[in-house]
């Protein structure tokens, strides 16, 4: 099992940030290198708990189909979406959200498990953990634009 862990400052309250997590038209606008569409489940707008997403994407030139829900939350600190269907043989990513004197820390901590054995473990070393952590710091960087921005207005 791999895990990343990655956390992000950002000069907002928690609850901007939080939602803005959970916005699925922001995690598209971040997602352009990927082409990432929302097309099944919630499409648009705020995911809740217990709520699908079906995300398709482009990575690595192929396109791929990931089906996750949203298992658990606690408004404003903390909420979990878990792949339901996809390429992944377990995929988790937590969401942790602290705030102190207007400034939030957002905590992303992925666990995830490739499929295809000693292949898969390869390939994940080499290429994917790498992939994701940049596809997490990618979308961070939309979220932390997007939420100072509101913040600010």
């Amino acid at each position: 099992m791999t895990r990343i862990q990655l956390v992000t400052i950002i000069k907002t309250p928690k609850q901007i940030i939080f939602d803005a997590s959970r916005n699925i038209d922001i995690h598209q606008q971040s997602a352009g290198k990927s082409n990432e569409k929302a097309i099944a489940g919630v499409t648009s707008g705020l995911i809740n708990l217990n709520e699908t997403v079906t995300w398709r994407g482009k990575h690595f030139g192929i396109y791929l189909t990931h089906k996750s829900r949203m298992t658990s939350m606690d408004f404003y600190d903390y909420f979990v979406d878990e792949m339901e269907e996809g390429k992944f043989r377990y995929f988790k990513h937590e969401h942790f959200f602290s705030e102190e004197k207007g400034i939030t820390l957002m905590t992303d901590q992925l666990e995830y498990e490739t499929p295809f054995g000693i292949i898969g473990r390869i390939f994940d070393f080499l290429f994917l953990k790498a992939h994701l952590q940049n596809f997490i710091i990618e979308r961070n960087k939309v979220l932390k634009d997007v939420s100072e921005k509101q913040f600010q207005n």
